[in-house]
């Protein structure tokens, strides 16, 4: 029985890394190259903490009504990532994957999306999965769309529907943990089906500031949390 204690699924809203620029007095690509340093060390983190999923929000798809100078800078660092991180994340059985759209991202991006996604397929230490091109509500009407319509969906069905929407190759399990960076305590259209029942954290930390520490006090917090699913304690 997995332990109750353990978020193994864990979901990162990375939030700051323009502030985080901004306040050093940096252009913003500067604290978003920063963030790709956090963003390692919180894939390192993970295993050690009990983790086995980790979807991290890189890039929503009302990231492009940012100013296209900082949206063709975060493509280009997307796809240096992938470059620098396809070979450790093989070396450490990570299996990488990237779900949300994909017909918006440029051909050499998505290219390296499958190349990455094919050379990490036996991962099994922990399974990272980066959001980009990602709404939660447009994947929800996209999954609503899909399904036939004579009969009334199961929630086992629709989660299916879903994970098709947004490009996973197979069900991740429900949120048990979601963290967000950077001060602000909102959802951001990120995960909201997979996050029903998800345990909220907020840090005032700016993502490239996040560390295995505080990544290590989030998983303690979400380990002194009662769950009860909308039942009474002694019936869970």
């Amino acid at each position: 029985m997995p332990d109750a204690t353990v978020p193994r699924h864990t979901a990162i809203i990375m939030d700051g890394n323009g502030r985080w620029a901004t306040n050093r007095g940096w252009p913003r690509l500067a604290g978003h190259r920063a963030g790709i340093d956090a963003l390692r060390r919180t894939v390192e983190a993970a295993p050690g903490l009990g983790i086995e999923t980790l979807t991290l929000y890189a890039f929503s798809a009302d990231n492009w009504g940012r100013p296209q100078a900082e949206v063709d800078g975060l493509m280009r660092l997307f796809h240096l990532y992938l470059a620098n991180e396809t070979d450790r994340c093989i070396a450490d059985d990570v299996r990488l994957s990237v779900i949300g759209r994909r017909d918006r991202l440029g051909p050499l991006l998505r290219a390296a999306i499958a190349t990455s996604e094919m050379a990490t397929s036996a991962g099994r230490r922990l399974h990272l999965r980066l959001a980009i091109d990602y709404s939660a509500r447009d994947a929800l009407l996209t999954a609503a769309w899909n399904l036939p319509h004579q009969a009334f969906p199961s929630r086992e069905a629709f989660a299916e529907a879903l994970g098709q929407a947004i490009g996973a190759h197979d069900p991740a399990p429900d949120v048990d943990l979601l963290i967000r960076s950077g001060g602000e305590q909102r959802l951001s259209d990120f995960l909201l089906w997979e996050s029903a029942y998800a345990e909220l954290y907020f840090t005032d930390t700016l993502w490239p500031d996040f560390d295995a520490e505080g990544f290590t006090t989030a998983v303690h917090h979400f380990a002194n949390r009662e769950r009860r699913f909308g039942k009474l304690k002694e019936v869970v």
